[in-house]
């Protein structure tokens, strides 16, 4: 299997490990390599060591490593080989990858830092991945924990030292308009609720409203004997003349109606016509 070019590596100086201490090794500056159609920038290489003690067997620890789909594992005799390409460059070549050779007194870690990654964050991204190995061989490989605490909490600090005072406040911004934002939320919520139930009610105010029109519609319609009063009255009133368009607009009767109720009228001996 063949592993990922580790060539910046070799390019750099030996770091001496202080006892009880994660070393880094920062490769040499990268140069442009030649690729199909343009030039590609080879990602720098860095990495550190933890002191780890190997308890279990090299055969042991590679089949339990190759259960991970996307590792690559090639077992020496004293040491294991984990490689991940997370991506690779126009010539297939790997470009974002880490290796970790876990060798029987210690545990060796060397990563690429493409030029669009901050080396801090990718620093914390590898550091986040070797957690998730180490605890599938935490039983027959494990590490110095008091190192790894202090790898992990140096990452920290890194990060945080790299987040500038624009971007705290920034965030302190966004969180609070994100609580703005929820109280705003949930006010629409509360006014949608509100707005529901006005809106039943305007539905239940309206139709009670129609069955009060037609009551008083029902109210307002003159019966057979009141619409004879009527038109008896209003023959006096106006000197035993009657317009009908005038008497239907005021006591909101079809003219069909009256003119059929003043035939009765005549009919019944009550009026007369004169010619």
């Amino acid at each position: 299997m063949a592993l990922p070019q580790q060539k910046p590596v070799a390019a750099a100086k030996p770091v001496a490990k202080a006892a009880g201490q994660a070393t880094t090794q920062p490769s040499a500056a990268p140069a442009p390599s030649q690729a199909a159609g343009g030039f590609s920038l080879t990602p720098k290489v860095d990495g550190f060591k933890i002191k780890a003690k190997m308890t279990g067997t090299v055969k042991d620890i590679a089949d339990t490593l190759r259960t991970i789909s996307f590792l690559e594992v090639a077992p020496e005799k004293d040491a294991v080989n984990v490689v991940y390409v997370e991506s690779r460059d126009i010539n297939k070549n790997p470009y974002l990858f880490s290796i970790l050779k876990l060798k029987k007194d210690e545990l060796e870690v060397l990563y690429s830092i493409p030029s669009e990654i901050a080396p801090r964050k990718r620093k914390l991204d590898v550091i986040r991945y070797l957690l998730n190995i180490l605890t599938l061989v935490e039983s027959s490989f494990p590490i110095d924990n008091k190192v790894l605490y202090q790898l992990i909490e140096a990452a920290v600090k890194d990060l945080l030292e790299s987040v500038t005072m624009d971007y705290s406040k920034l965030y302190t911004a966004y969180d609070s308009m994100k609580k703005d934002a929820d109280d705003l939320r949930k006010k629409v919520e509360r006014l949608q609720d509100q707005s529901e139930a006005l809106t039943t009610k305007n539905y239940e105010l309206k139709a009670s409203n129609d069955e009060m029109q037609l009551r008083i519609q029902a109210l307002e319609v003159l019966s057979d004997d009141a619409l004879k009063a009527k038109l008896q009255e209003w023959v006096m009133e106006h000197n035993g003349e009657i317009n009908v368009i005038e008497f239907t607009k005021m006591y909101k009767v079809a003219e069909a109606r009256t003119e059929q109720m003043l035939n009765r009228l005549v009919a019944e001996g009550y009026l007369e016509v004169l010619k």
